[in-house]
C-alpha cells in the first residue's frame, strides 16, 4: 500500500513544479470529488452536506465540507437543533525555495553568453543548483485579443511549465578556486546566474515563455517565473525505502493531507471503508499556503486573512450568529503540517541526544520552548491519540538545546485565529535542497492519520 502512496507523491511533485501548479493539480482533484468551487468577489451559497474549495492568488487554496444536520440558520439559538461545530483544520504550504527570475532577465556576460538575472526566493541551499539541468515554471499573466475584432480582450493569468533542459548554473573549476571544498561562499548575484545560450540567443527568453502560454510575446503584461530542478523524482535504497525529489518539502504534506482529506470526506483515491458524510460533527478543512518559506507576510500566506475570511464567511452562509462564531472557534483545532528534520547519517551530533526522529518510523511531532511549534501537552495528547486510535506510528522532535530551529505556518496562522493547534511532519534529509530525500512508507502515514484526524470523535479536551 505505501508503496501505491509514495509513487502517487511523487507524480503530484513531477505535476506541480511551483506553488500554481500544486494549487491547479490540488483543484483538479477536488472538482473529480465533487467539490464546487466558490470565489471570493462573489456570494456563498453554502448548505449542510456541501463540499466547497475556495483560492486567493491561484497559490493558496482552503477546501471545506460542511457536515450534514449540523447547522441552519439559528441552530446557535434555538433549544433543541444540533450543536454548534468548530472547525477541523490540517495546513500545509504550496511553495519550496528556488529562484525567481526578475523582469528583463536576459543578461550578457564574457562577450559570449546569456545568463538570466534571478533572486532567491526562500532560504535554499545555493550549492545544490549547481550542474543541473534546469527548467523554468510558474505563471504569466497576458491580455487576450478579442478574435473577432481583434482588439485587447480579458487580462488573464496563465500557468506555465517550460518542462525541458534549459538552463544550467556551472559551478567555477576548482582549479580556479582550490578551496572549493573547504570554504565555499556563494553570492545570488555574481555565482548563481543560469546559463541561458549564447550571445546570439539575446531576446528568445519572451519567444520561449510566448510559446509555453499560446500567446504572442507583446500579449505578455507580468509574469511570476521559477527555476525548475529537472532532476526526476525516484525510489532509492537497498530496498527502494527511501524517496528522493524536489520540493519534498512541503509538498509532502500537501498530498498526505489532501489524500486524507478526501478518504474522510467520501471521495478517497482508492482509501477503502470511506463512506459519504463520514465526518463527524465538525467542518472538516483543508488549508495550503503559500510563500511560507519567506514569511507568510502576503495576501495569500498564513499571516494573512484568507482563513480567517473563509471561516467567517463559512459560519455566516450557515446562519451562525457572531456568538457562535466565537463558540466554533473555541471548538476548533489546527494541525500545521511542514516537514521536520530526520537524523543525519552524517550529522548525528547535529540531532537532539534523545528526541531524532528517523524516515520510516512514522510522523513527527515537532516541541520548541521558545513557541516556534505550537504543540503543547493538549494538542500533542490529541494528536498522539488520533495516532494510537489509527495505529499511525510517531516520532517527537526537538532541536539541540543549544541550536535555534525553524519555524513554520502553525503560530503565524494563530496570530489570525487563535486555536489549539499542533505542528507536524515527515522527516526528510536535505531540507531546502533542490533535491531532498525522505522515506517511502511516511506519505501513507500522513494520509492514514488525516483521514483518522477528520473522522475523530471529538478534539476538546474536558
Amino acid at each position: 500500500m505505501y508503496e501505491h502512496i509514495a509513487e502517487d507523491l511523487l507524480t503530484f511533485i513531477r505535476k506541480s513544479p511551483t506553488c500554481f501548479q500544486a494549487i491547479a493539480n490540488v483543484k483538479e482533484e477536488l472538482a473529480g470529488a465533487a467539490f464546487t468551487e466558490l470565489r471570493e468577489d462573489q456570494s456563498w451559497n453554502i448548505v449542510p452536506g456541501g463540499k466547497y474549495y475556495v483560492t486567493r492568488n491561484d497559490s493558496s487554496l482552503i477546501a471545506f465540507m460542511v457536515p450534514a444536520g449540523d447547522a441552519g440558520a439559528g441552530a446557535d439559538q434555538q433549544a433543541g437543533l444540533p450543536r454548534i461545530p468548530g472547525y477541523r483544520i490540517i495546513a500545509s504550504h504550496s511553495d519550496s525555495p528556488s529562484f525567481k527570475i526578475k523582469p528583463n532577465a536576459e543578461m550578457e556576460s564574457a562577450g559570449a553568453y546569456i545568463r538570466l538575472n534571478v533572486e532567491s526566493y526562500g532560504g535554499g541551499i545555493y550549492h545544490t543548483w549547481f550542474d543541473r539541468p534546469l527548467g523554468i515554471a510558474g505563471r504569466v499573466v497576458l491580455r487576450e485579443k478579442d478574435a473577432e475584432a481583434g482588439t485587447p480582450g480579458r487580462i488573464v493569468s496563465r500557468n506555465i511549465f517550460i518542462d525541458e533542459d534549459l538552463l544550467i548554473i556551472p559551478s567555477l573549476a576548482i582549479h580556479m578556486k582550490h578551496d572549493v571544498n573547504s570554504n565555499l561562499s556563494l553570492n545570488v548575484q555574481e555565482d548563481l546566474l543560469p546559463l541561458f545560450g549564447d550571445a546570439s540567443e539575446k531576446g528568445a527568453l519572451a519567444k520561449i515563455i510566448a510559446e509555453a502560454a499560446g500567446c504572442a510575446p507583446e500579449d505578455i503584461l507580468a509574469e511570476d517565473l521559477f527555476l525548475v530542478a529537472r532532476t526526476e523524482p525516484t525510489f532509492l535504497g537497498a530496498s527502494k525505502e527511501f524517496i528522493a525529489s524536489p520540493r519534498l518539502d512541503d509538498l509532502e504534506c500537501v498530498y498526505g493531507s489532501l489524500r486524507g482529506f478526501l478518504g474522510a470526506v467520501g471521495a478517497s483515491q482508492g482509501t477503502e471503508g470511506a463512506a459519504e458524510g463520514s465526518v463527524p460533527g465538525d467542518i472538516a478543512v483543508l488549508a495550503v499556503f503559500d510563500n511560507e518559506e519567506v514569511g507568510s507576510t502576503t495576501k495569500q500566506g498564513a499571516a494573512s486573512t484568507f482563513l480567517s475570511d473563509t471561516m467567517e464567511r463559512i459560519a455566516e452562509g450557515l446562519g451562525f450568529s457572531g456568538e457562535a462564531y466565537h463558540q466554533m472557534l473555541a471548538k476548533s483545532f489546527m494541525v500545521s503540517a511542514d516537514n521536520a528534520h530526520a537524523v543525519h547519517p552524517n550529522a548525528a551530533g547535529k540531532a537532539d541526544p534523545v528526541n531524532r526522529p528517523q524516515m520510516n518510523k512514522g510522523i513527527v511531532l515537532k516541541h520548541n520552548a521558545a513557541q516556534k511549534y505550537t504543540t503543547d501537552a493538549i494538542s500533542g495528547a490529541i494528536f498522539k491519540a488520533i495516532c494510537k486510535d489509527n495505529d499511525v506510528p510517531f516520532q517527537e522532535f526537538t532541536n539541540r538545546s543549544d541550536e535555534r530551529g525553524g519555524s513554520t505556518l502553525g503560530n503565524i496562522a494563530n496570530t489570525q485565529v487563535s486555536m489549539n493547534t499542533v505542528d507536524i511532519g515527515l522527516p526528510q534529509l536535505g531540507m531546502h535542497s533542490c533535491y531532498e530525500t525522505a522515506g517511502a512508507k511516511d506519505p501513507e502515514y500522513l494520509a492514514r492519520f488525516s483521514e483518522g484526524y477528520y473522522r475523530f470523535p471529538d478534539v476538546t479536551v474536558g
